[in-house]
C-alpha cells in the first residue's frame, strides 16, 4: 500500500511573490484532486472514438512497408486510472512491425497513453503546450496506465492483417476489439477470489462457471464486481501467503476435505484475517461433509443452517433478496455457516453458468447467479470489516535511529548471563 500523504495547498496572501514553481505546484494541487477524485469513483477506459480500422499504404510510404499492415485509429477520447484525459484530436496511422520469429501464434496489443508535456524533452518551450499521447505496439498485457485499442493473434511471418469475418470471434491475424475497457462508474466492492484446484480431474466445468458468477455480477449490481481473472490455488494450501490475498477461496466435488495440522493452522489464520472458505457439496457426499463438519468443529466455529440464523443475515438480503434458498436439479440448496465456512450443500454452482445440454431454465441461472453474489458480497465485507478492525502499523522508517547510550547497569548484567 502507498503511503499517504495529504495535498499541499498554496496560502494566498497579500504580497505574494510567484514564481514559476509556485504557480506549478498550484496547478498541481488542482490536478491532484481532480485525480483522486476520478480515481474513487471511476474506472478508466474508452469514453468514445478510437477506433482501429485496416488502411491501404500511405502515400509517400516506402514500397518495403506496403506489406498489408497498416491501420487507422480514428479520433476519440479516453481517460486513463489516474483521470488523465487521452485526447487523440485527428486520424493516426500506424503500422503494425512485429515479425513473429517463434512456431507458434503470438498475441499483439495496440494501446494509448497519456503524455505529460513536463516529461518531454523540447529545446524551446511554448507558452501553452498541448497534452500529448502515445500509441504503441505491445507482446506483453496493458499496464495501469495504457488503454488497449485492440489485439491481434499474429502468426508467424510478416502475414497482412484482415477484418475479421465475426467481430465476436475473430481469426489469426483479425483485428479483436473485445477488450477495450469503457470509462464507467466504479463498483463499490470488488471481490477477490481464487478457485482451490482439486488433486483429482474435475468432472464439471466448476471453473468456468466460477468466472460466469464473477462476470454476471457486475452486471447484475452497480455495488461488486470481481477484480479480473480467476487465479487457481492449490487445495492444499501449503502458505498462508497463498490465500491472504483473496476474500473467498471456492471449492467443490466429491472427496472430503483432508487436511494436515499446518494446513489446519493456515487455514484458520485466513479465515481469522477475514476471509471466507466456500465449500460446495453433494448432497450424498457424506465423508466430504463429515469433513466439513471436523473442520468446523476444530476452530470451534460450529455450522448453523442459515435457515435458523437471522432473517436479515447478510446472505439472505444483500443485494438480493431471499425468503426460499433456490432448487436446482430438483434438489433444495442448503446453506450452513461457520464463522468464515460457509457449506453449500446442493448444484448451486452447475447453474451459475451454462449447462452442457443448455437445458437449465433462465429463471434457475438468474436465481442460483443471485444466490452466489449474495455470497461474493458477504465475503467481501466479512474480509473488509475484519480488516478495519486490525491495528496499524506504521512502516519502517528509513531515516537512521540515534544510538542510544548504553546502560552501564544492563551491561553487568549481560555479563552474569553469560
Amino acid at each position: 500500500m502507498e503511503e499517504l500523504k495529504p495535498l499541499e495547498r498554496l496560502q494566498v496572501q497579500d504580497g505574494l511573490l510567484i514564481n514559476a514553481e509556485k504557480w506549478q505546484r498550484s496547478h498541481n494541487y488542482h490536478r491532484q484532486r481532480q485525480n483522486i477524485h476520478y480515481q474513487s469513483l471511476n474506472q478508466p477506459g474508452i469514453v468514445y472514438g478510437l477506433g482501429v480500422c485496416l488502411i491501404p499504404v500511405p502515400q509517400g510510404i516506402s514500397s518495403q512497408y506496403n506489406d498489408g499492415r497498416w491501420l487507422q485509429i480514428q479520433p476519440g477520447l479516453a481517460i486513463d486510472i489516474h483521470g488523465n484525459p487521452i485526447i487523440v484530436p485527428q486520424a493516426i496511422d500506424f503500422h503494425v512491425s512485429a515479425d513473429i520469429t517463434e512456431d507458434k501464434p503470438r498475441l499483439i496489443y495496440l494501446v494509448v497513453s497519456y503524455v505529460d508535456p513536463d516529461d518531454l524533452q523540447r529545446q524551446k518551450v511554448a507558452e501553452f503546450e498541448p497534452e500529448s499521447f502515445r500509441i504503441e505496439e505491445k507482446t506483453t498485457p496493458p499496464n495501469a496506465l495504457e488503454v488497449e485499442l485492440c489485439r491481434i493473434v499474429l502468426q508467424p511471418g510478416l502475414i497482412p492483417l484482415k477484418n475479421p469475418q465475426d467481430v465476436f470471434y475473430p481469426d489469426l491475424n483479425s483485428l479483436d476489439l473485445r477488450y477495450r475497457p469503457i470509462a464507467r462508474s466504479r463498483h463499490s466492492a470488488v471481490v477477490r477470489v481464487a478457485y482451490l484446484q482439486p488433486n483429482t480431474p474435475e468432472v464439471s466445468d466448476h471453473f468456468a462457471n466460477l468466472c460466469y458468477l464473477l462476470k454476471a455480477s457486475e452486471h447484475l449490481t452497480q455495488t461488486i464486481q470481481g477484480s479480473g481473472s480467476v487465479d487457481r490455488i492449490p487445495l492444499h494450501l501449503q502458505h498462508i501467503d497463498q490465500a491472504v490475498f483473496y476474500d473467498l477461496l471456492f471449492t467443490t466435488g466429491n472427496q472430503p476435505l483432508s487436511l494436515d495440522t499446518q494446513e489446519l493452522t493456515n487455514l484458520k489464520s485466513y479465515l481469522d484475517a477475514g476471509g471466507v472458505l466456500l465449500v460446495e457439496s453433494p448432497t450424498d457426499a457424506i465423508d466430504r461433509l463429515d469433513s466439513v463438519v471436523d473442520i468446523a468443529d476444530k476452530f470451534n466455529t460450529p455450522l448453523e443452517d442459515l435457515r435458523k440464523l437471522d432473517r436479515n443475515h447478510p446472505m439472505r438480503t444483500n443485494p438480493f433478496l431471499f425468503a426460499a434458498l433456490p432448487v436446482i436439479n430438483q434438489k433444495p440448496i442448503q446453506i450452513l455457516i461457520a464463522g468464515g465456512i460457509v457449506l453449500v450443500i446442493g448444484d448451486l454452482s452447475e447453474a451459475w453458468g451454462i449447462d452442457e445440454k443448455l437445458t437449465l431454465p433462465r429463471e434457475t441461472i438468474r436465481t442460483a447467479q443471485e444466490l452466489g453474489i449474495n455470497i461474493l458480497h458477504f465475503a467481501w465485507s466479512r474480509k473488509q470489516m475484519t480488516q478495519l478492525q486490525k491495528q496499524f502499523i506504521s512502516p519502517p522508517s528509513n531515516t537512521p535511529s540515534t544510538p542510544t547510550k548504553p546502560n552501564a547497569l544492563q551491561n553487568v548484567f549481560n555479563k552474569l548471563e553469560e
